[in-house]
């Protein structure tokens, strides 16, 4: 029996590969991952070294639907990062649409794509705007009560960080929903 060595693949070709398996072009991954085109080509002819910024490689691994631990030049952050529930929840429905990352992301305008690839990554928190949550909605084919309370658990964490005790006013917080709640779920019938 022969025993195979296992060669590491450098970072750079296994972005290469994942570009030519999804017949994405250079300039739609930069925009994806909020770099130059120029910075892609030197990324993947090994005219400049792989990045070690973070950022860049999680956004990359994020546009790859890899953990960043798969590229050699990631080095773990300190802090964990907390994925909000939300954004599990539309991972969830990427991948019950049988999505990958790229196609949900090519739903979206282009200047809008490195943010939708920051909420996911958990670097950004979801929209606050609910227009915006609704068109992740209806690319993910989400019926509009799961869009709803969405934005109501966004509205909730921002009504709590601006200082807003949400327990003791929770009469009037949940008056402020439901009255929400019945003009949204109007307007989009």
């Amino acid at each position: 029996m022969k025993i195979r060595q296992i060669i590491p693949q450098k970072s750079s070709e296994k972005v290469a590969e994942f570009l030519t398996k999804n017949a994405l072009h250079k300039r739609d991954f930069a925009e994806m991952i909020g770099v130059t085109l120029s910075y892609v080509y030197n990324l993947i002819d090994e005219t400049v070294p792989f990045s070690t910024r973070g950022t860049t490689i999680e956004r990359i691994a994020t546009v790859m639907d890899v953990a960043p631990e798969e590229f050699e030049e990631y080095k773990i952050p300190q802090e964990p990062i907390l994925v909000d529930e939300a954004v599990e929840t539309v991972r969830d429905y990427i991948k019950e649409n049988k999505f990958s990352v790229v196609s949900f992301l090519k739903a979206f305008p282009r200047k809008k794509r490195v943010d939708i690839v920051d909420i996911l990554r958990g670097a950004l928190p979801m929209p606050i705007d609910f227009r915006e949550i609704s068109l992740i909605g209806k690319t993910l084919n989400m019926p509009q009560e799961e869009v709803y309370s969405i934005w109501e658990m966004r509205m909730r964490q921002v009504l709590e960080s601006a200082g807003m005790n949400i327990y003791s006013n929770s009469q009037i917080v949940n008056s402020m929903f439901e009255c929400a709640k019945k003009e949204i779920l109007k307007l989009n019938k």
